[in-house]
């Protein structure tokens, strides 16, 4: 059996979660075209006979400019001090020079495989510089292409992960996949069509507390509020008559039961809390 923690680190947008969701066949991570999505560390958990693989997906790396990025950079830390293998994934598209400054910053105590994404398109002369590029960098052990998207050659990487793993008992028994809670992953619905629906700003402005999950006999009933930092973000995030949050609602409610695979009730409020990104007290109490 073997047995081991693999991070997977990466600028915004390089695919980090659109992998994590590949690498375990189920929507564990939510995903957007808009960089900065992932605010929180998400362990996926999987196990088959011959292993168990505990992956997290971790924020893109950023330089911090509020206390909310400073809690992001933290689950970046948290999971690189308990990493057995690292996953380095970049756009092949992306400049290849900032990716290696990135991934060296880091200086890594684990193994290292570098994770080559989006290659469907790419041309193999493009592909060859790439991995010429990283060939000779301490940090790279061995260099795996792949499309996250298309989940190419998603078992190939998944094979070079098990090989690199220590020999160990599993670390989480039963068949759960993920050690967090459902209401986690309630709340991040919301928030992924917050990024779907509403431009510029407003996604970086709002976060989402569940307030109340109550499972009936009939179907299960949600309470959230929608934390925005201005009046004015309120007003959008509402929308004329109402409008923008009736489809918000709507379209989050549809992906909730699909996987809760049941019924729910879902209620949304609009709350407004000023500069909640620099208050310590308020990221405590929305989950960061």
């Amino acid at each position: 059996m073997k047995t081991g923690f693999v991070s997977i680190f990466g600028k915004p947008n390089a695919g980090k979660s659109t992998l994590l969701n590949a690498l375990m066949g189920e929507k564990l991570a939510i995903v957007s075209h808009k960089v900065q999505t992932t605010r929180h560390r998400i362990k996926g958990i999987l196990t088959e006979k011959e292993y168990q693989i505990i992956f997290s997906d971790t924020p893109g790396i950023i330089e911090p400019k509020y206390k909310l990025h400073e809690k992001m950079m933290h689950a970046v830390k948290s999971s690189m001090e308990d990493a057995d293998l690292s996953l380095l994934i970049f756009d092949i598209n992306d400049d290849l020079a900032e990716n290696d400054q990135l991934f060296s910053s880091l200086h890594l105590s684990s193994a290292a495989i570098l994770v080559i994404n989006k290659t469907d398109k790419a041309s193999p002369e493009k592909l060859d510089a790439a991995k010429q590029f990283f060939a000779d960098k301490k940090y790279c052990r061995e260099i795996i292409e792949i499309s996250a998207l298309k989940k190419k050659n998603i078992d190939g990487l998944l094979k070079a992960v098990v090989a690199q793993l220590p020999e160990a008992p599993p670390f989480y028994e039963g068949d759960d996949i993920t050690d967090l809670p459902t209401k986690f992953f309630v709340g991040e619905m919301i928030r992924e069509k917050i990024f779907q629906l509403y431009s510029e700003e407003i996604p970086y402005h709002a976060t989402v507390l569940v307030q109340e999950f109550k499972e009936k006999e009939t179907l299960t009933k949600i309470r959230a509020d929608i934390i925005v930092q201005r009046e004015t973000q309120k007003g959008i995030i509402l929308g004329e008559g109402g409008k923008m949050i009736k489809q918000l609602g709507t379209s989050a409610r549809m992906d909730i039961e699909k996987f809760l695979e049941r019924k729910v009730f879902l209620e949304l409020f609009v709350k407004v809390r000023p500069k909640w990104r620099e208050d310590e007290l308020y990221l405590k109490e929305y989950g960061y």
